[in-house]
């Protein structure tokens, strides 16, 4: 069933979404200081082209750095992944086979706006 829905996942709305996430990383690569995000916003990236049978759980080893790197990340890139979370997630919630979808993609929210100091992991 998991595959069933990434690959629906990635037709209606992963591909757009990890473009985004991929687009955000590239520009963050860019400015030096800001890899650290763009590392962060590839790995969500890989997670928004195939969420189904992964989770997001907090690292335990995340300080203050991750803290204020999210504060930073929330004004520059994270308000506007999560807004195309957010407008994507209506969209698909508009269509019953779209619900589970739209659901996944509220889901995403969290992460979208707060990165640095999460880590994606394999469901049992």
């Amino acid at each position: 069933m998991r595959t069933i829905l990434n690959i629906i996942w990635l037709v209606l709305c992963g591909f757009w979404m990890a473009l985004g996430y991929v687009v955000a990383g590239i520009i963050c690569c860019v400015l030096i200081i800001t890899i650290p995000f763009g590392l962060a916003s590839f790995r969500i990236a890989n997670y928004a082209l195939w969420p189904f049978g992964r989770t997001v759980v907090d690292r335990r080893d995340a300080g203050a750095a991750s803290v204020i790197g999210n504060v930073i990340w929330i004004v520059f890139a994270g308000i506007w992944l999560s807004i195309g979370h957010i407008f994507t997630g209506i969209a698909l919630c508009i269509t019953i086979i779209g619900i589970p979808l739209g659901i996944a993609n509220f889901k995403m929210i969290p992460v979208s706006l707060m990165p640095l100091g999460k880590e994606i992991v394999p469901l049992p």
